[in-house]
C-alpha cells in the first residue's frame, strides 16, 4: 500500500514538472495568446454586428439570416481559436483534419436534407416567388397558391384546398413557372370551326366577344387568327390581356359565350363523328 501511493505520488510529480516546465517555457507565447484570444474576440464580435446590420438593410428572411449569423459566427470563432493553439505550440492540423472528415461523413448521411436545406436558403435569398404566389413546377407538375416557405419544404394550396408539400431541393434543381410574377396575364383560348364555315365572319364573332367582356384589359389589343388547319376543322386563335387574379372568370364567362355567340349565329363547332354508309345492293 505504501509502494502504491509512493508511485502514485512520484507520477503526479512528474505530470506536476512537466505541466510546471511547459508553462515556463511558453510563458510569453501564452501571454501573446491571450492578447491574441482578446483583440481576435473584440474584432470577429465587431465583424459580426456589421454582418447582421447588413442582413437587416437587405430585409433577408429571418429564419435565414439567423442561421447564416450563427454558422458565421461559429465558424470565425473555430478559426480563432485553431489559431491561437498553433500559437502555443499545439499541432493543429490533426484536428482540423479529423474534423473535416467527421464533416464529410455528416454531409453524406445527410446530403438529402442539406440539400433541401440548400434550397430553402436560395429561394429566401433570390426570391424567385413569395408567399401567396401561384406557382408550377414543371417536373412533377406540381402546381398552387404558395402558402408557406419553410427551410426545408415549400407549402402549395391547390385550387381545390389540398395541400402540397415540396423540398426545396426539387424546386431549385428544376424550373418553375411563377404564374403571378405580373399584375397581367394573357388569356390563350383555341376555338375550333368546321371548314364550311366563312372564316371571317367567325373571327368578326370572336372579337365582338373580346371586346364585350368585362375582364379583358382595354388598354392592350387583342388578337384572333388562323391558327392551324386540322383534319376535323379550322382552329381558330384567340387573345386578350386580363389582370391575373381574373383569369379563371375570363376564361371561363369568354368561352361560354363564345359558345352562345356561335349558336346565334350558325357557326358549327366541328366534333370528332364517325360516318357509316349503308350499300343496298351488297
Amino acid at each position: 500500500m505504501i509502494l502504491t501511493d509512493t508511485v502514485n505520488k512520484s507520477r503526479y510529480d512528474e505530470y506536476f514538472d512537466k505541466v510546471t516546465n511547459w508553462l515556463i517555457d511558453k510563458f510569453f507565447a501564452i501571454i501573446l495568446m491571450l492578447v491574441f484570444l482578446f483583440i481576435a474576440f473584440k474584432v470577429a464580435k465587431f465583424v459580426l454586428k456589421l454582418i447582421k446590420r447588413s442582413f437587416d438593410k437587405s430585409r433577408l428572411d429571418t429564419n435565414v439570416a439567423g442561421f447564416l449569423l450563427s454558422l458565421i459566427r461559429i465558424v470565425v470563432y473555430s478559426v480563432v481559436i485553431i489559431m491561437a493553439a498553433a500559437m502555443v505550440g499545439f499541432q493543429v492540423t490533426s484536428l482540423v483534419t479529423i474534423l473535416g472528415t467527421a464533416g464529410l461523413a455528416i454531409g453524406l448521411s445527410l446530403q438529402g436534407s442539406l440539400a433541401n436545406f440548400a434550397g430553402g436558403v436560395l429561394i429566401l435569398i433570390m426570391k424567385p416567388f413569395k408567399i401567396g404566389d401561384y406557382i408550377i413546377e414543371n417536373d412533377k407538375k406540381c402546381e398552387g397558391t404558395v402558402e408557406s416557405i419553410d427551410i426545408f419544404y415549400t407549402k402549395l394550396r391547390t385550387y381545390d384546398n389540398k395541400q402540397i408539400v415540396i423540398p426545396n431541393g426539387n424546386i431549385t434543381n428544376n424550373s418553375i413557372t411563377n404564374v403571378t410574377t405580373n399584375n397581367c396575364r394573357m388569356l390563350d383560348l383555341p376555338v375550333y370551326i368546321s371548314y364550311k364555315q366563312d372564316i371571317k365572319t367567325a373571327k368578326d364573332i370572336l372579337a365582338g366577344v373580346l371586346e364585350k367582356s368585362e375582364y379583358r384589359l382595354k388598354e392592350r389589343d387583342i388578337v384572333v387568327f388562323v391558327d392551324s388547319l386540322e383534319d376535323s376543322g379550322i382552329k381558330l386563335g384567340v387573345r386578350c390581356w386580363v389582370s391575373v387574379e381574373d383569369y379563371w372568370n375570363a376564361k371561363w364567362e369568354i368561352t361560354e359565350k363564345i359558345k352562345n355567340s356561335f349558336d346565334e349565329h350558325g357557326i358549327e363547332i366541328p366534333y370528332n363523328q364517325l360516318d357509316v354508309h349503308l350499300d343496298n345492293n351488297a
